[in-house]
């Protein structure tokens, strides 16, 4: 079986960062989670998808609010352990394995630790393939999954369990919830069966991330140019490369919102893009036309590192490169593109994929 040892969560911080689009919290503070639970408790089993009972019970442990709370509230680092164990006494069975909400940063750590405490396995999938800044955009809730039971927990000791009619008053509930809790809280959410992991879950997403993670860290280590080495491993496409010369952003309503405007150099001299954001980077618009958009994956990384930049640590005077990346096939279906796609977020636009708007950008 694979573990996942302190070199793997290294390198899975910053692969899913990477995958995060710019959501998921700085993984920095899950990563300390995550090292000192395996410390403590050893490394954590990881399971292939096709490995799990069908009648196992599985839940998902995640950070849900604004990343920019996150920086400056930081969790106790017990609030996740009693939303799983406040979740598992309710459902009144044994849970076999937790697995990752999303891809991201924070919330790819977060499982880690949680696996490493409670003596599980930690599955090798996820709902998205990626970060999305809201409770009903995972492919579970496609296939018709409920989010709910679902309990949330803060740093104060305060929970709340909630069961909704759907999932969209789930994010309505625990949105609000979160904001009064303070804007960043810990959650165990969408119970489910191995038997829905494996026909609803984007499988591998783990090790996707510990392998661009490596990829990264060993250009590094060898002098070789770790942006072209992401390029690789991901088969995405540099869509800019330039200097961010603003960024606006505020925290409204549990969500960190904003653009960051990006000056061309070298290559793309001359041209503009414009990043919008929601937690995750949602659209790119290069020069009036667009350039990517959800739910393709549209990812900052420093130029010269291509450690990836959330969207929390935008900065005036950063040079970026921004990868498109195709998202997973369950998102391209009409009911994908209904839940994430950018009419939902209030873009006049079609969904056209990166591959195809990356021939008519250039």
């Amino acid at each position: 079986m694979p573990y996942i040892d302190a070199q793997m969560v290294e390198d899975i911080a910053i692969g899913a960062a990477f995958l995060g689009t710019g959501g998921g919290g700085d993984p920095y503070v899950g990563k300390l989670m995550a090292l000192q639970a395996i410390e403590k408790y050893g490394p954590v089993e990881l399971l292939d998808v096709e490995q799990i009972p069908d009648d196992a019970q599985i839940v998902p442990a995640a950070m849900m609010g604004a990343p920019t709370v996150l920086v400056e509230k930081i969790p106790s680092g017990e609030e996740v352990f009693r939303a799983f164990d406040m979740l598992k006494d309710y459902l009144g069975k044994e849970i076999y394995a937790t697995i990752p909400i999303e891809a991201g940063g924070v919330n790819s750590m977060i499982p880690i630790a949680v696996a490493a405490t409670q003596q599980l396995p930690l599955i090798d999938a996820d709902g998205m393939g990626r970060a999305f800044p809201e409770l009903q955009m995972v492919t579970y809730h496609l296939y018709g999954i409920s989010a709910t039971p679902m309990v949330i927990a803060d740093e104060k000791g305060n929970t709340i369990l909630l069961n909704t009619i759907d999932n969209f008053w789930t994010e309505n509930l625990a949105r609000n919830a979160t904001v009064v809790m303070g804007g960043s809280v810990m959650i165990a959410i969408y119970p489910m069966t191995g038997k829905d992991v494996k026909k609803a879950g984007i499988r591998n997403i783990v090790t996707y991330s510990a392998e661009i993670g490596k990829a990264i860290r060993l250009a590094r280590q060898n002098d070789q140019n770790p942006v072209a080495a992401l390029i690789k491993v991901t088969g995405g496409y540099p869509l800019f490369k330039g200097k961010i010369g603003d960024v606006i952003r505020r925290t409204t309503g549990g969500f960190v919102r904003g653009q960051a405007i990006i000056s061309g150099i070298d290559e793309f001299r001359g041209s503009k893009l414009e990043l919008h954001f929601q937690n995750e980077n949602l659209i790119a618009i290069r020069d009036g036309k667009v350039a990517a958009t959800v739910p393709d994956l549209i990812c900052t990384v420093d130029a010269e590192t291509a450690i990836p930049i959330t969207t929390e640590g935008l900065r005036y005077g950063q040079r970026v490169v921004i990868v498109g990346i195709p998202c997973d096939e369950k998102w391209r279906t009409p009911k994908g593109i209904e839940t994430v796609g950018p009419r939902y977020f209030g873009y006049d636009v079609d969904y056209v994929p990166v591959e195809t708007l990356v021939k008519e950008v250039r």
